[in-house]
């Protein structure tokens, strides 16, 4: 049977898995699967990993100090949903104490973070965002803050639905996710 080229292309390739993501190897690139398709973006430019050092260093000396769980680096992929699959990585994650994943798991784990910090990059756009938020909330994720290096500002989605708006001058918390945990938004940024 001969098949006709132009159908051939137009025909969508089947969903990628979480597996078939965690052998891919795309040199200086990020790499996400947002319901079975790859996304694939450039690698994040200083100010972005310097915000996001900043605030990975801040939150992970708070949860040493209180033995309250671990800080993922930038880019720890989760797997939030299956079939199709999607495996999302935020600049920043924490996972509490008693939700731990094995510290043998290799690959994606299958959850999703307490809290998952996005920092902007300037090519970001709004929808991409408000869906990656709305993944990691729909996920179980109880606290997201999407932090805007450019516009000096943060924003706070919260597991109910409620979020909250941050200037420079104002305090970014842990809320009941990191009780305690505050810092000022100019001191990150």
């Amino acid at each position: 049977m001969k098949v006709d080229p132009y159908i051939a292309r137009m025909t969508p390739a089947a969903p990628l898995t979480a597996d078939d993501l965690s052998q891919l190897h795309l040199p200086n690139k990020r790499t996400e699967l947002v319901r079975g398709v790859l996304v694939v973006r450039e690698p994040a430019a200083y100010r972005h990993g310097e915000v996001a050092m900043n605030l990975a260093l801040a939150i992970g000396s708070f949860v040493k100090a209180h033995d309250l769980g671990r800080v993922l680096a930038a880019e720890t992929g989760f797997r939030l949903f299956t079939n199709p699959d999607t495996v999302r990585a935020p600049d920043v994650a924490f996972i509490r104490s008693g939700r731990l994943p094995d510290p043998a798991t290799t690959g994606f784990p299958a959850m999703a973070p307490d809290l998952a910090v996005e920092v902007l990059s300037p090519d970001d756009r709004p929808g991409e965002i408000h869906e990656k938020v709305g993944d990691w909330l729909n996920a179980g994720v109880r606290l997201v803050w999407v932090v805007d290096p450019e516009r000096r500002l943060g924003h706070l989605y919260r597991h109910d639905g409620s979020e909250s708006h941050l200037a420079e001058g104002d305090a970014i918390a842990g809320e009941d996710v990191l009780p305690g945990f505050a810092c000022r938004l100019a001191d990150i940024l």
